[in-house]
């Protein structure tokens, strides 16, 4: 939050972002009508992917995979920069030491990896903490600026609001939500899932809603909401917006507690983010659709041990070659795989909203609201949403560079990838195949089973 809302503010639409704020949550939240209705058929590690099995098919459910696995493993390699990045600044500007980012990178990447190896119990409790102790400190400053400035009513001015691009506004809004699917990816590891994972979804979308379109206002309000987008511009590249506010309004303590809360929390979203992708390399390992190692997990807490040191390994190796070369993380690294994970995720999403509609109308739900019409309204804003990225991607990762305005490529390039994959399980592996459709609800609890492992030769 710290972070995205002052891009948002600076590229996005300025004094009117609490505005996209708003709209993203709406959208958002009329697509978990059908996602809680989904979730309460499905338990399953592999998220979003396995909705779309579900609801388009199987050849449609790997295109999902193929998405999903570019989305989050580039935001994984986003967040090592960023992490890095940040507490390399911080440290230096709160004691004087000066190392190179990729130090604290890999202190970054080891943590994650040791607390991942730890089960989901703990790194949840991790996650829990972190997040308490950010909003806690935002809630801070949003007060502190309601008490000195009050919160500006020009935001709902419809000049404020289409003053910037409302494309960018609404992405980098959108990009808060990343990661609610979470709630879902972790439904095995959860007790009663068919009841909590639909209440924790709503209550997620609806608190990340509030904290950003709150906390933006309050920003806005505290520099002036005509010239948000310029003040947002000038703090740009050292990223430190919500801190220059937060010095006027709070103080020089509570800002550098905020600096150190923001420490926390980068790390808190590097393992939510390395959690989501390992769980799609655990599924997908697990049906055989990727090698049946990436199944294989730590019998004392049960998490996917293997699936976790791939996915970090892979992240890291890439975010340490712009170690190599010199370049610099806050203007390549950051913009670059950040922007291709909030794409591929925006896709994901689209795709599974669009199932979600989908299989309900093939099982003649009369569930008409929370079925087909909400779903089928967030479904559209997703898609908007989508074509907006694309349309806007070089300016979302905040880089003119023509390699950089490549990566969406790398979406297209999935999807093929998944079409020739599904072409050849079907032929040619025709009992990964039928486990793939098998593994929506945890494959060994139904008929068949044990033979598909057996001819796999794995414990799926």
């Amino acid at each position: 939050m710290i972070v995205v809302a002052g891009i948002g503010i600076a590229i996005g639409t300025g004094g009117g972002t609490p505005i996209m704020y708003v709209a993203a949550t709406i959208v958002f939240l009329l697509f978990a009508a059908g996602y809680a209705q989904m979730a309460k058929t499905i338990v399953n590690a592999g998220g979003f992917y396995v909705y779309v099995v579900r609801g388009l098919g199987r050849t449609a459910g790997l295109v999902a995979a193929g998405v999903a696995l570019v989305g989050y493993n580039c935001f994984v390699v986003g967040a090592i920069g960023t992490s890095g990045f940040f507490t390399g600044s911080i440290i230096e500007s709160l004691t004087g030491l000066h190392s190179p980012w990729w130090v604290w990178s890999l202190i970054s990447v080891v943590l994650a990896w040791l607390l991942t190896r730890s089960g989901i119990d703990f790194s949840t409790k991790v996650l829990a903490v972190s997040l308490t102790l950010e909003v806690a400190i935002i809630v801070a400053l949003d007060i502190a600026v309601l008490v000195r400035h009050g919160y500006s009513m020009h935001i709902f001015d419809p000049k404020v609001i289409t003053g910037g691009s409302i494309g960018l506004g609404l992405l980098f809004a959108a990009t808060a939500f990343v990661g609610f699917e979470a709630t879902g990816l972790f439904s095995e590891e959860a007790r009663d899932p068919r009841r909590t994972i639909p209440r924790a979804t709503y209550l997620a979308l609806i608190v990340l809603g509030a904290i950003g379109a709150i906390t933006t206002w309050a920003i806005v309000s505290a520099v002036g909401v005509a010239q948000a987008g310029d003040v947002g511009k000038a703090h740009l590249s050292a990223g430190d917006l919500v801190f220059f506010v937060s010095e006027q309004n709070l103080g020089h303590w509570p800002t550098v507690l905020m600096q150190v809360l923001l420490l926390v929390s980068l790390f808190a979203a590097l393992l939510a983010l390395h959690n989501a992708a390992t769980r799609y390399l655990f599924a997908l390992g697990r049906v055989g659709v990727l090698p049946a190692a990436l199944a294989r997990t730590r019998a004392t807490t049960g998490a996917p041990v293997v699936a976790s040191t791939v996915q970090l390994g892979v992240a890291t190796v890439v975010a340490l070659i712009f170690a190599v070369i010199g370049a610099d993380p806050a203007t390549t690294l950051v913009p670059a795989f950040v922007g291709i994970g909030t794409l591929g995720i925006v896709t994901l999403q689209a795709l599974a909203a669009t199932a979600v509609v989908v299989h309900f109308r093939r099982a003649k739900s009369t569930q008409y609201l929370t079925t087909l019409i909400l779903p089928g309204l967030g479904g559209i804003g997703l898609w908007v949403a989508t074509v907006l990225a694309f349309a806007n991607f070089p300016a979302m990762a905040g880089s003119d560079s023509p390699m950089i305005g490549k990566l969406p490529w790398l979406i297209p390039i999935a999807v093929v990838i998944a079409l020739v994959a599904a072409y050849t399980l079907k032929r040619r592996r025709p009992a990964v195949w039928a486990a793939l459709e098998q593994d929506l609800d945890r494959a060994e609890e139904l008929p068949g089973y044990g033979a598909i492992a057996d001819r796999l030769g794995v414990e799926l």
